[in-house]
């Protein structure tokens, strides 16, 4: 899939906007997991996530990729933080990571062991079931509909009654089909019920979906230690993770951030040695820039891939933006020896540490001069209807609601939710803008091109609104109006707010899969209030 032609390291950084937990758990868990180990060798002191890969099933035409996720409350240490009592998946932040192969099946398992969840008589665009979740496999391209990845399903704890009465603890499946043309790329799954995701995911629930194909049999990435690098922005109070029960819980608690579980783990690489990281930004509050510094000037970090789609060749940057969300695949090649650091911007303490020492590799290892891209581009002559551009619009109001969260969080434009009063004061209307889980915002039609324009448009203070889409790419072909050459796949685009606020404009072709599903802010806490809407994947228009 895809075209070729060099991208300019000057057009992606454009592209971009500025801005384990090692105990493992107990129990079922124990006996019934096996890691598989990932393909190539891997720094044997760096904490990685345990691996499910695919193997043939007895009456399966397709290898399968299956897992069971228990999901409860767990003692867990973070090493570097101390012991701490979140939300898992199987006892460990991340969870496992899944490796799978387009046209292979994913089959999850998941355990409701959370309590009962406590009673609630907010609206709806106010946390609540925080002991309730589902599963989103983010970044994929796969059916948002059934049991695959749909979001409007719950995976509800037992009831209070059900508790009391020692019933078993509810058991979901989600099964996933993915398509053989798939791009092969970094992707991650995580909760998303709407109400409850900002609370899990500031728990650690969170883990890595690795596609595996075209990219990985290029020689020297093949060569290439092949490392996940999930990036976990935890809230933790006394041990905790506190009840999102006002505003000011995202402001109020400070954010510890942890690579696969730990607090600035130590990554050993040879002078000379090229060793391939899967960048994870499983944040929910925090957007990452992302630079190697030490020594004389850092290390570059060599992108190969946005958001799990591979660009045609790497692109040597100094610095690599992540929204919350966002994933890049980067080379990194071990330099003069000596110590480095992964700082972000914002974040006071290193996010890991890479000691460049040992024997050189000589001669040193290669970097790839081109890649096989994971998709071809869109122009504006593919856009189905010229006149029907679609413009959607970030904005919050400041003390709509009395109690503990008074702001709303709107999504306007295109398709906005209808105003409870459309004569009346639209900055105070308490629906206008607001999720409404009955309304349908978007109906795309499969086959369809279209042009989208994002941008914010605050009355407080300025505010990150990544945009994400549910289960198609989009390629950004605009910032601030300027466009970009050439234009970058994403799944999820990062954008500042304030006065002005930060624009987008991106082409989308709908394919393959109908069905409902969400397009939203992924500063989560913005999303649990209101700040998304539903979408509505319908077929092919009859002949």
């Amino acid at each position: 899939m895809g075209e070729s032609g060099e991208i300019s390291r000057r057009s992606v950084l454009k592209a971009f906007p500025a801005v384990g937990l090692a105990g493992a758990s107990r129990g079922l868990w124990d006996e019934r997991h096996t890691a598989a180990p990932a393909p190539s060798p891997q720094p044997a002191s760096f904490p990685q996530p345990a691996v499910s890969a695919a193997r043939p099933v007895p009456g399966s035409v397709w290898p399968l990729v299956e897992e069971t996720l228990d999901v409860r409350f767990t003692d867990v240490s973070v090493p570097g933080y101390g012991r701490i009592t979140t939300r898992t998946y199987n006892g460990a932040v991340p969870g496992p990571t899944l490796r799978v192969r387009g046209g292979q099946t994913l089959r999850l398992t998941h355990i409701n062991g959370l309590p009962p969840n406590p009673p609630h008589t907010g609206g709806h665009n106010t946390p609540h079931r925080p002991n309730s979740f589902n599963l989103h496999a983010h970044g994929m391209h796969v059916s948002p509909r059934g049991h695959a990845d749909n979001v409007l399903r719950e995976f509800a704890p037992r009831t209070a009654d059900e508790a009391a009465a020692r019933a078993a603890e509810p058991r979901y499946v989600t099964t996933i089909h993915v398509p053989a043309d798939h791009p092969a790329g970094t992707y991650w799954y995580h909760p998303h019920l709407h109400g409850s995701i900002a609370e899990q995911i500031a728990g650690g629930m969170a883990g890595v979906i690795i596609v595996e194909g075209d990219v990985d049999e290029v020689p020297e990435i093949e060569a290439a230690a092949d490392i996940v690098v999930c990036i976990n922005e935890l809230k933790l109070k006394d041990g905790k993770v506190p009840a999102f029960t006002s505003g000011r819980w995202v402001t109020g608690i400070p954010s510890t951030f942890t690579v696969n579980g730990t607090v600035n783990p130590t990554l050993r690489l040879r002078p000379g040695e090229v060793q391939r990281w899967r960048l994870v930004a499983a944040t929910a509050f925090t957007g990452l820039r992302l630079q190697l510094s030490g020594g004389r000037g850092g290390l570059p970090l060599h992108q190969i891939a946005q958001d799990g789609v591979t660009f045609s060749a790497p692109v040597s940057l100094k610095v690599v933006e992540l929204a919350m969300g966002n994933r890049a695949d980067v080379l990194v090649r071990g330099g003069e020896p000596g110590r480095y650091e992964l700082r972000a911007d914002m974040v006071p303490v290193p996010l890991m540490t890479i000691e460049v020492a040992g024997e050189p590799v000589d001669p040193p290892m290669g970097l790839p001069a081109a890649l096989p891209p994971g998709r071809p581009f869109l122009d504006e002559n593919d856009i189905t209807n010229p006149h029907a551009d679609r413009q959607v619009v970030f904005h919050a109001d400041a003390g709509v609601f009395k109690g503990a969260f008074p702001n709303a969080f709107r999504v306007l434009g295109t398709g906005a939710t209808p105003a409870s009063d459309p004569d009346g004061d639209l900055t105070r209307d308490p629906a206008y803008g607001l999720f409404d889980p009955g309304y349908t915002n978007h109906t795309l039609r499969l086959g369809t091109v279209e042009r989208w324009t994002v941008r914010t448009d605050e009355t407080l203070p300025a505010h990150s609104h990544p945009f994400h889409l549910h289960t198609n790419q989009v390629l950004l072909t605009h910032r601030d109006g300027r466009r970009l050459d050439p234009p970058v796949w994403h799944d999820t685009i990062g954008l500042a707010g304030g006065k002005p606020g930060e624009s987008v404009t991106f082409l989308v072709r709908y394919e393959d899969f109908t069905g409902r599903t969400a397009v939203h802010c992924h500063q989560l806490q913005h999303e649990d209030l209101g700040m998304m809407q539903t979408v509505h994947y319908v077929g092919h228009p009859k002949p």
